[in-house]
């Protein structure tokens, strides 16, 4: 059973920046695939970053340039840096952990084991 709690979401301005966090249970954190997904209202749930475990790191087009995402595997935990916010980034953001990735398949929701709560982002223009 793994745990994932997110944190750091918030209100902002366009052009603002925000940090997510996602703290992870589990004695081998470090093998995952961790990703971070977002979803609009009435809209689908939508890749947005993965880290491998070996630190490879895959973007969704929109938030390339961005959006950083990071690992602490030492804090079991994993980084969503999102600068230059638009309007349009405007979500609930959830952190997910696969944890026997073995397929290039990170921006498929449907490979992911374990869902954190979400947490809610909101850009004003």
């Amino acid at each position: 059973q793994v745990q994932l709690v997110e944190s750091g979401g918030g209100l902002v301005q366009a052009g603002d920046s925000l940090r997510l966090s996602c703290s992870a249970s589990g004695r081998t954190f470090s093998t995952y695939t961790m990703g971070w997904f977002r979803q609009a209202p009435g809209k689908e749930r939508e890749f947005v970053a993965a880290i491998w475990s070996r630190g490879n790191a895959y973007y969704a087009e929109p938030v390339k340039g961005r959006f950083t995402i990071s690992r602490d595997n030492a804090k079991d935990t994993v980084l969503l840096q999102m600068n230059s916010l638009k309007p349009e980034d405007t979500a609930v953001y959830y952190c997910a952990a696969d944890l026997s990735p073995s397929s290039g398949a990170y921006y498929r929701t449907s490979v992911y084991d374990y869902w954190g709560q979400g947490t809610q982002v909101t850009v004003s223009s």
